[in-house]
Order: C-alpha cells, then sequence, then structure tokens
C-alpha cells in the first residue's frame, strides 16, 4: 500500500515495493476474507429484473472451489489456458478465483467479440476450457472443429450444443479446494491487445500483476480505500480496465464491487444505478464521460468519492464538467495492457493538470524517451516508456518472442504513445506513433479490421484508420477498393458494416466505408495511412 504521507515527493521516496515470492490472486482476492468474514459482501449484481443481489466471500469461495474441482475433473491442470466469455455477472468473478486457484491461466474474451475474433485467440492460446453464456455458446458452435485442444464447455445458461450446465457441474462438485502455491512470477493471466499489424497478441501476466496495480488505484481513488467505498465500472471485466482496475483490486481490498450486465452504456441508467447501489468509486472511461456530461447533471444524488479516467485523452471540457456537474476531480491514469496505471493524478493531494495523464505513480519509473534510450527534455516530444522490472509488466507476449523483444528499447518498455513532459514533471499525451486506433476508449489494431474485410466477396483491398471524432476520441474509418463488376453504393457499405460488426465486434467495425479507386502504397506494398487519414 501507499505510503501515509499526502505528499507527492514523499509518496514517491518513501514508497519500496515489498513482493512476495509466492502469490496466488484467487487466494487473496477471495479466501482470505472468506477464512475470517464469509458473510462480507464481495459482490452487488443489479439484477436485469430489477433489484440488488448479494454475493458474499463465503459464497464465492465456495462456488470456486467447486469450480476448481470441477476444471481438473475435466482434466484443466496448472498452465492450461482457460477462456471466460461472460459479461459482469457473478460467474466471471467465480471462474476468474477458480482459475488463479488451481494454477491455470485465464484467458477473459469480451462478449461482444464476434465469431471471428473468438476464434483467433481461442487458437492462439490453446484454450483448454471455455466458460461462457448461450450467447457466447453459439458463436463457439461454429468453431468448435478448430479447437483439436478444447476439452470442457461450460454454460452458465444450462447444457446444450456439447456444453456442460455450469451450476449442475458446480453442484456436483466438492467445495474443498487448496489453492495451488504459485510463484508471484507465475502466469495468471492473459490479456489480448491489438497491434497495427497482424491479428492480437495474448500479453501474459504474472499473479503479481495484481499487486502491481495497487498503488496506481490507491492514488487515482485518493487513498483508498476509505470506510464506506464502493466500486463499479461500465467497463468490460475482460478488458484490462474492469478486471484489474475495479474488480480484483475491489475484492482484494474487501470493498463492495457493484455489477450490470449491459449491452450498451446508457448514461441515465448509469446515474441511477450509481444512486441506487451508493457507488463511491468509479472508473469510466472518457467516451462515457462524455455520454454523462451529454445527459446534463443527475437528476439522483450521486454518493461519489473518487472518479476516475483513461483509455483515452479526457480534455479539457470534461474535465471542467466534473468539478462543475459532479464536484469532483476527475483523476486521469494512463497506462496499457502490458503495464497498466503507471502514471495517474490525486485531485486530493493537488496532482492533477488539465491536459496532463498525470505524474508517475508511486513504485512506477516512467519517461519520455528518445529513439535510443536516452530521456528527453521537458517539452520535448518522444515516446512514453516504463522501466523494468516493474511488477504491473507483462512477463511477454503468447508465442511471440519477435514482438516482446521489439517492445523494448534496453531496459524502457516502450508504449507507441508519443507525449512530453512539463517543467514540474507531468506527462502529456500527444498521439500514437504507430497505426493504433482508440475509440471509446478501446485500442483497435487495423490490422484484424482489415483482414476481415477483405473476406468480403466484393472487397478486394482495404485499409483501416482512426478517423477523429469528438464523442469517441476516433472512430474506426474503412477505405475499400472493390473487386471488379461491383458498384459502390450506400446499401454496399452498410452491408460491409455488418459484415465486419458479426464477425469481429461492435467496437471494431467501420462506422463509416469510404470506396476508392486506388490504394495508397509504397515501394513495397505498404498500405500509406497516413494519406488516407489525412484524406479522412
Amino acid at each position: 500500500m501507499l505510503p501515509a504521507s499526502r505528499d507527492y515527493k514523499s509518496l514517491r521516496d518513501g514508497f519500496r515495493w515489498q513482493l512476495p515470492g509466492r502469490y496466488n490472486i484467487g487466494f487473496d482476492c477471495c479466501d482470505k476474507w472468506a477464512a475470517r468474514e464469509p458473510s462480507r459482501t464481495a459482490l452487488l449484481i443489479r439484477k436485469p429484473s430489477g433489484g440488488i443481489e448479494s454475493f458474499t466471500y463465503g459464497t464465492l469461495r465456495d462456488q470456486s472451489n467447486r469450480l476448481a474441482n470441477a476444471l481438473i475433473a475435466h482434466g484443466i491442470k496448472r498452465g492450461d489456458r482457460v477462456a471466460i466469455i461472460l459479461p459482469q455477472v457473478p460467474e466471471t468473478a467465480v471462474s476468474h478465483i477458480a482459475i488463479y486457484k488451481l494454477g491455470a491461466i485465464a484467458v477473459p474474451l469480451a462478449s461482444l467479440f464476434g465469431i471471428d475474433a473468438i476464434a483467433f485467440r481461442l487458437e492462439n492460446c490453446g484454450a483448454s476450457a471455455v466458460i461462457t453464456n448461450s450467447a457466447g455458446l453459439a458463436k463457439l458452435a461454429e468453431i468448435r472443429d478448430r479447437l483439436p485442444a478444447l476439452k470442457l464447455v461450460l454454460c452458465v445458461d444450462g447444457q446444450g450444443d456439447g456444453a456442460a450446465d455450469f451450476h449442475a457441474t458446480l453442484a456436483r462438485a466438492s467445495s474443498d479446494f487448496t489453492p495451488v502455491d504459485t510463484a508471484a512470477d507465475e502466469p495468471a493471466l492473459m490479456v489480448y491487445t491489438s497491434g497495427t499489424t497482424g491479428q492480437p497478441k495474448g500479453a501474459l501476466h504474472a499473479h503479481r500483476v495484481l499487486l502491481g496495480h495497487f498503488p496506481g488505484v490507491e492514488f487515482h481513488h485518493e487513498f483508498f480505500p476509505q470506510p464506506g467505498d464502493r466500486l463499479w465500472t461500465p467497463a468490460d471485466w475482460a478488458w484490462a480496465g474492469g478486471l484489474l482496475n475495479i474488480l480484483l483490486p475491489g475484492l482484494t481490498y474487501g470493498v463492495p464491487v457493484v455489477a450490470r450486465k449491459a449491452d450498451k452504456f446508457d448514461p441515465e441508467e448509469a446515474f441511477a444505478l450509481m444512486a441506487e447501489t451508493g457507488v463511491r468509486n468509479t472508473f469510466i472511461p472518457p467516451t462515457a464521460l462524455r455520454m454523462l456530461r451529454g445527459a446534463g447533471k443527475p437528476k439522483q444524488k450521486l454518493a461519489l468519492r473518487t472518479l476516475a479516467s483513461g483509455g483515452e485523452s479526457l480534455g479539457a471540457q470534461t474535465y471542467e464538467w466534473g468539478r462543475s456537474a459532479l464536484g469532483l476531480t476527475i483523476n486521469e491514469f494512463y497506462g496499457q495492457t502490458e503495464c497498466n496505471i503507471v502514471l495517474s493524478s490525486c485531485g486530493a493531494i493537488g496532482i492533477s493538470k488539465p491536459g496532463a495523464i498525470g505524474l508517475p505513480v508511486p513504485g512506477h519509473d516512467v519517461a519520455v524517451i528518445r529513439d535510443d534510450g536516452s530521456i528527453c527534455e521537458p517539452d520535448e516530444t518522444g515516446q512514453i516508456a516504463v522501466r523494468r522490472p516493474d511488477p504491473v509488466m507483462f512477463l511477454e507476449y503468447w508465442q511471440r518472442p519477435d514482438a516482446t523483444r521489439d517492445k523494448f528499447i534496453g531496459d524502457w518498455m516502450t508504449t507507441g504513445d508519443q507525449g512530453a513532459t512539463d517543467g514540474e514533471g507531468y506527462i502529456r499525451f500527444i498521439g500514437r506513433d504507430d497505426d493504433v486506433i482508440t475509440s471509446a476508449g478501446y485500442r483497435i489494431g487495423p490490422g484484424e479490421i482489415e483482414d476481415c474485410l477483405i473476406r468480403h466477396p466484393s472487397v478486394a483491398l482495404a485499409a483501416a484508420i482512426g478517423k477523429p471524432d469528438e464523442l469517441r476520441t476516433e472512430i474506426v474509418k474503412a477505405f475499400v477498393v472493390l473487386k471488379p463488376g461491383h458498384a459502390p453504393s450506400p446499401a454496399l457499405a452498410s452491408e460491409i458494416q455488418a459484415f465486419v460488426r458479426t464477425r469481429l465486434s461492435a467496437h471494431e467495425y467501420p462506422r463509416e466505408v469510404a470506396f476508392i479507386d486506388e490504394m495508397p502504397m509504397t515501394t513495397t506494398g505498404k498500405v500509406i495511412r497516413r494519406l488516407l487519414r489525412e484524406r479522412a
């Protein structure tokens, strides 16, 4: 935890990592509390029909023990990958805890992923088991023959299509289980992140990644936890932000986590949920905050103590809205799936500046560097980088030693983000130095979208770029060269959009499609995205 000081310099100077050699996320975020206070509230679930359902640590321990035993009975062992394709429901938390306790590797996948996106990730990681719902099961049915390593599918909505009933399986299993004695550096979690070319990469994290998040969580939630704190985020628990910023830290600190299954973000519903459940601490991505701002002042009385935001640039207008409408400083933070929450603001001690993404969180060494690894002078543009070793940093890209090696310049892990420091040490985000698209808080690699686009029968060539957008920061725009015999039309553009949306994801499909006669290319055959961005 952070030192007791309320002075930034003292916090930085006084912080020392004290990492255990042996550590298991599942034990720390569940069994530890269940042994002390089994009736303590862990989750507050907003039911679709209305009302709030409470899950205790005792219930989480019982169900996760049963799931761990069931997985082992089906041949799942230490180091195996188990995918979770579920929204914010209690079974998601149970699944994560069980996987960590048995020493397997959790692979969270967003429910909004389409068939192609799920297929690649499951094939790439060699998943031995999948835990999902009826919607995920329908997608899985189309690709099951492509997954030879898959031993078990559990469906929370009941048996069917080659899947066993999740709850019936747990009911038959023993509730006694001793967590595996894992090393802090042992793999626990793999989150897929999009790159600029080709398919997504699996960022493999150790059990220690959760410990590495604590200083940042405590910092941007202003010395969390405080009495009465209660967490919620609209971010999917399949993403690093929802899982490692909110769900797992909340469970580990013994702070109730509010959950709600939602297909899309609705600002009025978000205000109502926070009021009804007494949310005190929230992480809301900038796009969602802009939607809240557009809805006006909340009609309900909120109990918010802290509001954190990250994943894309916040903007001065939204920052000022937080103060005027909510009476809060929106604490902006920064990180990546590979190394999260390394920069942050903390309004409680005056560490906040509009237009800046914060100062280095105690325990993390962050700088703006040149291409040779040397540190830039103030106001000099360079690449934001994090020095290793760092407990929040990923172990490697799954089966991609080349990509892992290329991520570093010496001991600096590069982020691909351009920035500059000011005279006080605050870092300002300038932009990406590659082609990753940032839309509504999601990092989207164009490669996966382009691979999908060219599978459409009318598309000869395709390129995806990010087009600036006031609400979402960027939207995905596709430039398409058609095959002979196909003519541009609004109907064809809509058909292409739907093609990508159903195969990849609702957040990755191109919101605009432009038909062009010729794709701008280099002499080596690479798309000149800069020209397309200028055109957009």
